[in-house]
């Protein structure tokens, strides 16, 4: 028996601010950490999402380098270097 088409999703209107600010990019302060400009646009749901798609993200970066360092990890240690 196959399954029937799934129908297709309407996209969240807030799926291109999640996208960048899960993104590794903060603007660079030199006396405190920023968080990203479009963090405040979020709603709150917005914001859980940008959080766990960030924190999957950050798990495969790690993954993948050598040192098994996310580049947040790698940004955090530039900085104190």
């Amino acid at each position: 028996m196959t399954q029937p088409p799934i129908p297709p999703q309407t996209p969240d209107p807030e799926d291109p601010l999640v996208e960048q600010v899960a993104s590794a990019y903060r603007p660079m302060h030199p006396t405190r950490i920023a968080a990203h400009p479009i963090w405040h646009d979020l709603s709150a749901h917005g914001r859980v999402r940008a959080f766990e798609l960030a924190t999957a993200l950050r798990k495969v970066e790690a993954a993948l380098d050598p040192e098994g360092l996310s580049s947040t990890a790698r940004a955090v240690l530039s900085r104190l270097r």
